[in-house]
């Protein structure tokens, strides 16, 4: 690829990065040239071209710029493409109206987990989706219950050393403390985050598997602490597990249970 293309991509995927993580709305010209350190007139001549395309999208009101509708086609288009999301998206969405709570399904990215699914049920309203956000795979229910196919060899191998980034005083932070979680995890069928994230959150999740046995994803229940032990997690952990195996069977798994080495 030649360097001036490869440069230009570089530039309008900065663009795009600094519009998606923007937390005040629509960003000018002037914001995005400080978050980017790009020119001004390179910044005019780029965000040009990105409307053009629709990858941006100009607000008259406001001279401010958004994601344009080429984003959303491309993330709608390949949500649609991925089999997980396609065989979880109903289950998922049952399940977050049966509890009544947040259900989330994520796959690994990385030291990540990226959602592909996010329903909410009355107890859990939000006002903006989880889909496309990350969780440390460390410190989330649905990253150990992903890394339950693994072996520590490999966890560190992904992971480092450590320790690991901490979030609150709850969080795991060493391979030690890691591998007895997932070991007890195993063992329960489900992984539990309790304030390892955040403080006053409790998530429940269980692990999704692929025709080999391999686990590809991971499904979730989380609310707030007090109406997660409400509503019962031994009961919360029965429901992400029956939705999980569902989900897994959909994917090609003939049995629930997992084949041993």
């Amino acid at each position: 690829m030649p360097a001036e293309v490869q440069q230009g991509m570089s530039r309008a995927a900065s663009v795009l990065a600094a519009l998606g993580a923007s937390t005040s709305g629509p960003m000018r010209a002037s914001d995005l040239s400080r978050a980017t350190g790009l020119g001004a007139s390179t910044m005019a001549r780029l965000l040009g071209t990105l409307e053009e395309l629709g990858y941006v999208r100009k607000l008259p009101d406001t001279q401010g710029y958004t994601i344009g509708h080429a984003i959303l086609a491309l993330a709608s288009a390949g949500l649609n493409q991925n089999p997980v999301h396609r065989e979880a998206r109903a289950p998922a969405q049952e399940l977050a109206q049966r509890v009544g709570l947040s259900v989330n399904v994520a796959v690994p990215e990385g030291t990540s987990v990226i959602y592909l699914c996010h329903f909410e049920g009355h107890l859990a309203p939000k006002s903006h989706t989880m889909i496309g956000l990350t969780q440390p795979i460390h410190a989330s229910a649905l990253g150990k219950a992903v890394l339950l196919g693994t072996s520590e060899d490999e966890r560190r191998e992904l992971l480092g050393e450590g320790p690991f980034p901490r979030y609150t005083s709850h969080t795991i932070t060493t391979h030690e403390a890691l591998t007895r979680d997932l070991k007890t995890a195993a063992d329960r069928g489900t992984c539990i985050e309790e304030q390892e994230l955040a403080l006053g959150r409790l998530c429940v999740a269980a692990p999704i598997r692929e025709a080999t046995g391999d686990v590809v994803a991971a499904i979730s229940i989380s609310g707030r602490l007090s109406v997660m032990r409400t509503q019962g997690i031994d009961a919360l952990g029965e429901d992400v597990i029956e939705t999980a195996d569902r989900i897994s069977v959909g994917l090609g798994m003939i049995s629930a249970v997992p084949p041993r080495p």
